[in-house]
């Protein structure tokens, strides 16, 4: 298996369908085998439905549940726990990232990093609500861990799946995924990516 998707869910009924469409669109261009392991984090509309309906008609997409909501970190992690991919793939399930940037993303990673992180490019949030606190939580998080990257919080990134089965993650643990693959020795590099309004 070339590459494993994980993406995290949480009452994203309505953009389910289309990421679905839209990951297919991506990925099979690239010729390469792959996976999408749908995390469903204790969602409380119909989210796990719908991903068992889209199951019936796409064999490669597997459906995990959660009893009940425990976060963006548990829900990476246990994707990581099934993937069989070679490269790992995470992304958000609300329709914000884009997988049109997955094939630049492992393009990079191919030029010989081991994670390469996106930077959401002109981001598509309240400023005062969301990009400023993220500013402010970047710069943080840039000068404790000494990894300077303008988008700590990004969900959508590929790392090599050696170096992903190796994080140890609880918390709110996914935003420092970068940090934790540098402080192990991976190379890091980021770049732009799409961020779409929810």
């Amino acid at each position: 298996m070339d590459l494993s998707v994980i993406v995290p869910v949480y009452n994203e009924e309505e953009s389910l369908e289309p990421l679905v469409r839209e990951l297919r669109s991506a990925l099979d261009p690239l010729g390469r085998s792959y996976e999408f392991i749908l995390v469903d984090d204790g969602s409380t509309d119909g989210s796990y439905a719908c991903l068992s309906r889209l199951h019936k008609t796409e064999p490669r997409m597997k459906v995990l549940r959660f009893k009940r909501n425990f976060g963006q970190t548990a829900a990476v992690a246990a994707g990581l726990a099934y993937a069989q991919g070679k490269i790992i793939v995470a992304m958000d399930g609300d329709g914000q990232n884009d997988p049109k940037d997955i094939p630049a993303l492992l393009a990079k990673l191919e030029e010989g990093f081991d994670l390469v992180s996106g930077w959401r490019s002109p981001r598509q949030d309240p400023f005062w609500s969301r990009q400023f606190p993220s500013l402010i939580a970047n710069r943080f998080i840039s000068w404790m861990t000494q990894v300077k990257l303008h988008d700590h919080g990004c969900t959508l990134k590929v790392i090599r799946s050696e170096v992903a089965k190796e994080l140890k993650l609880y918390g709110e643990m996914h935003r420092f995924i970068p940090a934790i693959a540098y402080e192990r020795g991976a190379k890091i590099a980021e770049i732009k990516v799409h961020h779409r309004p929810r």
